[in-house]
């Protein structure tokens, strides 16, 4: 069945093997600076692709475009971000708006900054529900109560309840997650979700992410520098710097036989710190 986007509507059971995000030679810029340059590659639903470069590479400006929230001055200047066959770049704001939550979600870095501080977390989690879906008032809040309870959110129909400021650093990742995936998107972005979490939430954080991930047959992308979530998580991986992609391909392969100076030199980097 054709969908008003263009891409095809095919069974969900049936679509695992091949559904998939195809990013061709996408360029951004701000201004006179090009921060992201001819990059390209590809996610399968129900794979785990790990962008990884230092700070500045062009990580989540590439996110960003995929979203299509680069803001002012910044803006596409080329390329194509086909999802299951249709270029986001060619469709309209309203249009797009319909995609984010229900095709394609994001989780970004900074969960205190992302919630707005006015609303309580149930509010903000009912809004894609009525928004995406159609739901009343009293359907999107019982499935927003649902949805912090499949977050691991103890008490969720009391917690639902909460501002932001009321909830740890975790439990706010807990509700961006439960936010991000309240529609079943196909595709879910992970901006370094665990940067300001101590390490054992920032595993529980992982482990949450990869049993949603089997859960809902969800292709992802984990952007991070960190070596050991690429390692842990990734099926495949993507090195960039300086807004191009150095190297791409298997995460072991990668990490243990990098063909690429860059790629060579950021790992030895990393274990010359960890004093190995």
């Amino acid at each position: 069945m054709q969908s008003e986007f263009g891409w095809i509507d095919w069974p969900k059971s049936f679509c695992y093997s091949f559904l998939m995000l195809d990013i061709k030679e996408l360029s951004v810029s701000f201004g006179n600076f090009q921060a992201v340059k001819d990059v390209g590659f590809s996610l399968k639903r129900g794979e785990t692709l790990g962008l990884l470069g230092e700070s500045g590479s062009g990580k989540s400006t590439v996110a960003l475009a995929i979203m299509r929230l680069i803001s002012y001055p910044g803006k596409i200047i080329s390329g194509k971000i086909l999802l299951d066959g249709a270029d986001l770049i060619k469709l309209g704001g309203e249009e797009m708006r319909k995609i984010r939550g229900a095709k394609i979600s994001m989780i970004f870095q900074d969960p205190f900054s992302s919630l707005n501080p006015v609303f309580t977390v149930g509010e903000q989690i009912a809004e894609a529900f009525r928004y995406h879906q159609g739901l009343n008032r009293v359907e999107a809040w019982e499935r927003s109560i649902e949805m912090l309870g499949t977050v691991q959110i103890r008490n969720p129909s009391a917690r639902i309840h909460n501002y932001p400021h009321q909830f740890s650093g975790g439990m706010r990742q807990r509700v961006m997650i439960a936010m991000a995936l309240a529609c079943n998107p196909e595709f879910l972005i992970a901006d370094e979700p665990t940067t300001a979490l101590d390490v054992t939430v920032q595993a529980e954080i992982l482990k949450l992410i990869a049993d949603l991930q089997n859960k809902f047959k969800l292709g992802v992308l984990f952007i991070t520098h960190n070596f050991a979530i690429i390692k842990q998580i990734c099926d495949r991986v993507v090195v960039m710097r300086k807004g191009q992609v150095m190297e791409e391909g298997a995460t072991l392969e990668v990490l243990n036989n990098s063909r690429n100076a860059y790629t060579k030199n950021l790992i030895e980097s990393v274990k010359v710190l960890a004093g190995e």
